[in-house]
């Protein structure tokens, strides 16, 4: 059992799916072009960023998805080489770019689409930017994924998206622990997960 099994929480009253968490990731970590680890999903129409329903009648709503760093990831029971794996002191799972042979089972095991990206193609960047100076460096035929800003977690510090988010709707903390601010939210106030059916138990819980 992990000493701490740290988590997020997203209150989805107070998202105002103004994308910020999605920017800061993607600066933070200088993902590829094409790269995005968190993104702004819409619950509506059939395209991204439309309605359900007939005009007056509409509904839409957004929620932002990643990597869930499950508490029983399917991702590392089907990566041939340990690249994918659950850190035991903390319970976030990792892409470890130096073992990826880029077989991409993990991405087909993973039951959360599109939360994990393949560089076909030497990492190409719209603007030359680092990132921070502590991440790996990006690599041709490898996958990869949100890993809760691991470089940031050696530091003390939280991921970049938790300190950027103007409406304050992310949380993070030690699940394990009943006084982390996460912990108190998840029994004060109404939630979910998504899809529980699978048995992964993510590390990822919506406030609604």
């Amino acid at each position: 059992m992990a000493a701490q099994r740290l988590g997020m929480v997203i209150d989805t009253d107070a998202c105002i799916a103004c994308s910020s968490c999605a920017m800061a990731c993607k600066i933070e970590n200088n993902l590829p072009e094409q790269n995005w680890w968190n993104r702004i999903l819409t619950v509506g129409g059939d395209n991204q960023g439309t309605p359900s329903g007939t005009y007056p009648d509409l509904a839409m709503s957004t929620i932002t998805l990643a990597c869930q760093h499950c508490e029983n990831p399917a991702c590392t029971r089907v990566c041939p080489v340990g690249a994918t794996f659950k850190r035991e002191e903390d319970g976030v799972v990792i892409q470890d770019y130096a073992k990826c042979i880029g077989c991409r089972m993990c991405i087909a095991a993973c039951p959360y689409t599109g939360v994990r990206s393949f560089n076909w193609e030497e990492p190409h960047y719209t603007v030359p930017f680092a990132g921070d100076a502590d991440i790996p460096a990006h690599q041709k035929h490898t996958v990869e994924k949100c890993n809760f800003c691991a470089h940031r977690l050696a530091r003390g510090e939280s991921p970049a998206c938790i300190e950027v988010c103007p409406a304050r709707a992310r949380f993070f903390g030690d699940l394990e622990d009943p006084e982390s601010e996460p912990s108190k939210l998840i029994v004060k106030r109404k939630h979910m997960q998504l899809l529980p059916e699978q048995g992964t138990r993510p590390s990822v819980y919506y406030l609604v």
